[in-house]
């Protein structure tokens, strides 16, 4: 019987659909489903719904677990997932709102810029105690990690922990949807090719039947009716040639051109369109988690109200746990990985967001190919700024943090270097009781 961990299982919509998407393997008709995390009601309540979902999979064989003890939901597992916040939403809130104070506009926070930047030096500490236990209690077990930074943390274990670890998210394959709909071709008939890092990741080829896709993209986008359904992405593509992955929001807080003046965020990062549910909007994902944890019981609630679907969801995790130890079958995937080269035209050590092949032999990373040019420079700057983070997380290097906002795109368009010393340690104070002694 195979065992997979879920480390900070109360994330409802990771854990019910990653659950579902297992069983829907002959391969993990039998096998046990070990819930943990520090939130008791959380944990109960995503113990209820996976027990449900057991049922509606008509899986009779797979248990399901639930512990508030990591060492003992590790213990022997096959697969680990991860899905953790240290710190909650009452301490991220100050890394979106601090930055306001000094004119830094943040829509979701959880990935780069000032307020990714912190939340790496939260997250590391703890990612690597995770891995820690890994090698103790299940050292040849498969970590997938859907926690972001995706990047930062990803490089983090890769470099200083001893785990077969790779991050995952579904930008590429959310966006290969997306786009195929706008088209109307099949989006399992588009061939494609992806590479950059993590939340910012280009498409260098978009085919159908063997046909670009591009020109048909670019008259799509052109016309208004449409541009506003991914403003910025869609003034992405068109300026710089090749479609990013990630939402606009998110990509509105990676660069210096969207959101360093209220007449460009008007322009670009306000709702517009009915289809596009994260234009840009200041503390977008701030307000949902706090709604979500002022109505925490309605939020689990509501998922008994959903239309239960049997289909697998487009997420690799479980792709990836049958290639490595289920039926065999190879999968192919966008996985966060050291580079070493796949990308010749960014830093050896980055992690990258390339095409990955996962076998019952392991993670086998693809010689990617070079960035165009103009891409390597954006890119390089975000992967040489994630780098410094760890760095910096590792050594407790304080100034080295100060140092990575000054160089942060967004940050840097709107604040001079002593505003930004002043960001930084304000931010260093509400974070001290996480970060502890750095200098």
């Amino acid at each position: 019987m195979k065992k997979f961990a879920f480390i900070g299982a109360g994330s409802l919509q990771f854990t019910s659909k990653t659950m579902k998407d297992l069983l829907t393997f002959e391969a993990f008709e039998e096998c046990e489903i070990a819930l943990m995390d520090t939130n008791e009601y959380n944990l109960n309540r995503i113990y209820e719904i996976c027990n449900e979902t057991k049922l509606k999979m008509n899986r009779p064989k797979c248990i399901v677990t639930k512990t508030m003890d990591r060492a003992e939901a590790l213990k022997g597992a096959d697969g680990v997932l991860c899905t953790v916040f240290n710190g909650d939403v009452d301490i991220w809130r100050h890394e979106i709102e601090i930055p306001k104070k000094y004119g830094v506009d943040i829509n979701v926070g959880d990935t780069r810029s000032v307020s990714g930047i912190f939340r790496a030096l939260r997250g590391i500490p703890l990612m690597l105690e995770i891995c820690a236990d890994i090698e103790k209690y299940c050292p040849n077990a498969v970590f997938l990690n859907y926690t972001n930074p995706m990047a930062m943390l990803c490089s983090a274990m890769q470099k200083y922990a001893n785990v077969e670890v790779t991050g995952l998210c579904h930008s590429v394959q959310g966006t290969v949807k997306m786009l195929s709909e706008w088209l109307g071709v099949p989006k399992d008939e588009v061939i494609y090719k992806c590479l950059g890092v993590n939340h910012q990741s280009f498409f260098l080829e978009l085919k159908h039947n063997g046909v670009d896709l591009y020109p048909k993209l670019k008259e799509y986008v052109s016309k208004e009716e449409n541009f506003y359904k991914e403003a910025v992405r869609n003034e992405m593509f068109l300026k710089l040639g090749y479609y990013p992955t990630e939402t606009s929001g998110h990509n509105s807080e990676y660069n210096q051109w969207f959101r360093k003046r209220p007449d460009l965020i008007e322009k670009y990062c306000k709702k517009r369109d009915s289809s596009n549910w994260n234009p840009g909007e200041y503390a977008f994902s701030l307000n949902l988690r706090l709604d979500r944890k002022a109505n925490i019981e309605k939020y689990y609630d509501d998922w008994y109200k959903e239309e239960f679907s049997k289909e697998k969801t487009p997420e690799y995790a479980s792709d990836i746990f049958n290639a490595r130890f289920g039926d065999g079958k190879p999968f192919v995937f966008n996985g966060n990985v050291q580079n070493n080269g796949s990308i010749p035209n960014l830093p050896y050590d980055a992690c990258v967001e390339v095409p990955v092949v996962a076998d019952r032999f392991g993670f086998k990373t693809t010689i990617a190919g070079p960035l165009p040019e103009h891409l390597a420079i954006l890119v390089n700057t975000t992967a040489r700024i994630e780098s410094l983070v760890v760095d910096a997380a590792m050594r407790k290097d304080k100034e080295a943090v100060y140092h990575a906002v000054c160089m942060d795109p967004l940050s840097s368009a709107v604040c001079s270097l002593d505003e930004i010393k002043k960001m930084t340690d304000e931010l260093f104070e509400v974070n001290k009781d996480y970060l502890g002694d750095y200098k």
